[in-house]
């Protein structure tokens, strides 16, 4: 089943339904393999931030237009599919490490956007990557502050 056609088939008539039905909500933790499970099957751009205030501060295409000067990796926000490729790639432990303490993201926006250059709206998830110091890889994973 293609992307354009398993979002049809989600239950719901707006995104917030059709994601809702997925379980994603704004301001809801979600493990990032589900994220991207979802982005592959249902055609959604998840965008990865690492800086909270322009996450939750920021119109999503006001960055993305600001940044794309930038390359990929020297943005404050990243794509969840490269995010992913290059961290499996530089790290062999990694799909070890996400079994065991998974990452949760925080998501922060839903929308549509229009595709640059295109003209055809995509829908979108945006989420706050936790920070460094409140990941707890000694037991179960905690975002402080953000629950």
């Amino acid at each position: 089943m293609d992307t354009v056609t398993a979002w049809e088939a989600l239950p719901g008539k707006t995104q917030d339904e059709k994601l809702g039905s997925l379980g994603v909500t704004k301001d809801r933790m979600l493990d990032i393999r589900m994220l991207d499970e979802i982005s592959r099957t249902y055609g959604i751009e998840i965008f990865l931030f690492f800086e909270e205030d322009l996450a939750r501060t920021r119109k999503l295409e006001s960055v993305l237009k600001e940044f794309e000067i930038f390359p990929e990796f020297g943005r404050p926000y990243i794509r969840i599919g490269s995010f992913l490729r290059f961290t499996r790639e530089n790290d062999p432990s990694f799909e070890q490490t996400l079994r065991e303490f998974p990452l949760m993201v925080e998501i922060v926006d839903i929308g549509e956007i229009q595709q640059p250059g295109q003209g055809n709206a995509i829908h979108y998830i945006t989420g706050l990557m936790p920070f460094l110091d409140e990941l707890d890889v000694d037991g179960d994973p905690v975002v402080s502050g953000n629950l």
